[in-house]
């Protein structure tokens, strides 16, 4: 008899992710806060010590495995934001009316929601722009508020200086700075392998996701200023090669993958060499001999002859990195979009009315002598931000960990020597913020211990009631603003991404079937379709593990995502046939009616090019 499936809200609280414990972040994470901390505490200047320590902190959550290129994107652009932020707040906490403040913070998680829309990077400045806000507003202090943002920028840029220079674990040989980009070019290669391995069989449209999501993490890992200009330059250029000769290995795999029809296993063979190569820095050796009975096979052979020639250049030829980057233009739209406007609101309302509260209870008995009201508009910032997990998912874990956190914290308080044992503890939670950003619940809680220390060690009492009692009005007041009707279409996040995909998977549809001979545009297109089509299915998942009052507004959408990856896939495949044979097959055409005609069904146009 089987056991009733628990409630997708409630499946994904209890939902970790898996994985290898990151010992270079961990590492990272343990040289970060406490030394800062340290040096603050040493020379007197605890206050920005503190600040130091809270912007290394927020930066090793954003400290995701990656190359060292991305890095400075992901963590410098969220510490800027902090750091304007702080600078902000600080200033406009000067003026002894709460109401023109309480305004103020309203407008900025207004921009900050809908600059959040924008992508993963903006979404963490987003956060770290209002968290500094609320410190800066609310943390009592003596520095000016230009010295406080370079408190802050120090901290997070120590974190950054460790993640560019400190070599990771098992590759102290050759040029240890690039290890992320090829360990993230190697596992295209092994997942064009296991999409080959699993061609007409249950895991297919899996391991197709996996090759997409491998894709997409080699394009980011890519993506990036040099760290060196003239010393790398050869070994960037080889990186980059060795990328672009993966795409038509790609797009090959994902023909047959159409097609449906089993593969032999040596087809695999040939790009699992490729991915050692990659991973050791050598050449390719001998390939397995090719067997070109179709198509597809056909283009996946000279896909791999080319891919070879590719490795065997040594220093690699130049190319430019395919990938259609996002201009001012689409960030504005998809700030003042459906998504971005839904999101501005909800955060506008989240943080202005938690900061009104906060300020209101700032002087009454239940905040007692701890001067930190800023903890609550704080912990409605990250409440309030659905890339975190479904709303009930957010709060679920945000009460359980920081319940947990400040138990622990209560009884460490009691035990460690002032302020050594404090420092040692924020050392040791700045280590387990890497592990611990596998699950909310988990995060919140180190994040809490962490928190409290610092805020004993800057000569504050001990306040886990307090955290306790601030973070539960937080959930209950994100609960709550989370299920206010907004103007505007519930869901608009969701369609807007969808919106998004199908307009990419409208231009690769037209590009292909206008037969056009530019491959490198082709790609282009297709790791646009592919990537916007796996950021909406993202949107799709979180969405349906929200609670039956909000998952319904996107009841749905998953249909029309599934039909907008066969579009996507049966294009690739008319690309491939087009390449081979100049035409295309009765069941090429009639997949694409198909798809187009459901497609119009649900309500979203992708017409048909006339040159069809």
């Amino acid at each position: 008899m089987s056991r009733p499936a628990a409630p997708l809200w409630l499946a994904h609280a209890l939902r970790a992710q898996r994985g290898p414990v990151p010992w270079s972040a961990v590492t990272r994470g343990a040289l970060a806060a406490g030394p800062l901390l340290l040096a603050g505490v040493g020379t007197e200047h605890t206050a920005p010590g503190v600040l130091a320590a809270i912007a290394a902190m927020l930066a090793g959550i954003n400290d995701r495995p990656g190359s060292r290129r991305a890095s400075v994107r992901r963590l410098g652009v969220p510490a800027l934001a902090g750091a304007l932020g702080l600078l902000a707040g600080t200033y406009a906490g000067q003026g002894p009316a709460a109401v023109p403040l309480t305004l103020a913070l309203t407008l900025l998680g207004l921009v900050a929601g809908g600059v959040s829309a924008v992508g993963p990077v903006a979404s963490a400045a987003g956060t770290q722009l209002l968290v500094g806000a609320a410190i800066g507003a609310g943390m009592p202090a003596a520095d000016s508020g230009w010295q406080r943002a370079l408190a802050f920028l120090a901290g997070a840029g120590w974190l950054l200086l460790l993640r560019l220079a400190l070599p990771t674990p098992g590759s102290l040989t050759g040029d240890f700075r690039f290890d992320g980009e090829r360990a993230a070019v190697a596992e295209v290669y092994d997942a064009v392998a296991a999409l080959l391995d699993a061609v007409g069989g249950d895991r297919a449209t899996a391991r197709r996701a996996a090759l997409t999501a491998a894709l997409d993490q080699a394009q980011d890992a890519l993506a990036g200023p040099r760290l060196r200009r003239c010393a790398s330059s050869a070994a960037e250029r080889r990186l980059h090669a060795q990328y672009v000769a993966a795409l038509p290995l790609a797009e090959a795999a994902t023909a047959l993958f159409w097609a449906g029809e089993p593969v032999s296993a040596r087809a695999a063979e040939g790009p699992r060499r490729l991915a050692a190569a990659v991973r050791g820095n050598t050449g390719t050796g001998p390939l397995p001999a090719p067997h070109r009975s179709a198509p597809a096979l056909r283009a996946l052979d000279d896909a791999l002859l080319r891919a070879a020639e590719t490795f065997d250049q040594g220093q690699g030829a130049q190319h430019r990195l395919l990938t259609r980057r996002m201009g001012l233009r689409g960030a504005l739209r998809a700030a003042f979009g459906t998504g971005g406007r839904e999101y501005g609101l909800r955060v506008a309302v989240c943080f202005g009315a938690s900061a009104a509260i906060a300020q209101a209870l700032h002087h009454t008995r239940w905040y007692g002598q701890h001067q930190h009201w800023y903890w609550l508009p704080a912990t409605a910032v990250f409440l309030v931000k659905p890339d975190l997990g479904p709303l009930a998912s957010r709060v679920l874990c945000r009460a359980a960990g920081t319940v947990l956190g400040a138990l622990v914290f209560a009884g460490l308080a009691a035990l460690l020597p002032r302020p050594a044992g404090l420092i040692a503890l924020v050392a040791v939670c700045g280590a387990l913020v890497p592990v611990a950003t596998r699950h909310f619940a988990a995060l919140t809680a180190v994040v809490t211990v962490l928190v409290l220390a610092l805020v004993m060690a800057g000569g504050e009492p001990q306040a886990s009631v307090s955290r306790i009692g601030e973070t539960l009005l937080a959930c209950a007041l994100v609960l709550v603003v989370g299920h206010l009707p907004m103007p505007g279409e519930r869901g608009g996040g969701v369609r807007a991404r969808l919106a998004t995909a199908g307009s990419a998977a409208h231009a690769y549809l037209v590009h292909v079937l206008g037969e056009s001979d530019d491959r490198a545009e082709r790609w282009v297109l297709r790791r646009e379709a592919y990537r916007t089509l796996a950021e909406a299915r993202s949107a799709i998942a979180l969405a349906a593990a929200e609670l039956p009052a909000l998952a319904r507004h996107t009841a749905g959408t998953d249909a029309v995502a599934d039909v907008l990856e066969r579009l996507v896939d049966t294009t690739t495949a008319c690309a491939v046939h087009l390449d081979e044979t100049g035409r295309l097959t009765p069941r090429h055409v009639g997949q694409l009616q198909d798809a187009l005609h459901e497609l119009r069904h649900q309500g979203v146009e992708v017409p048909l090019p006339v040159a069809a």
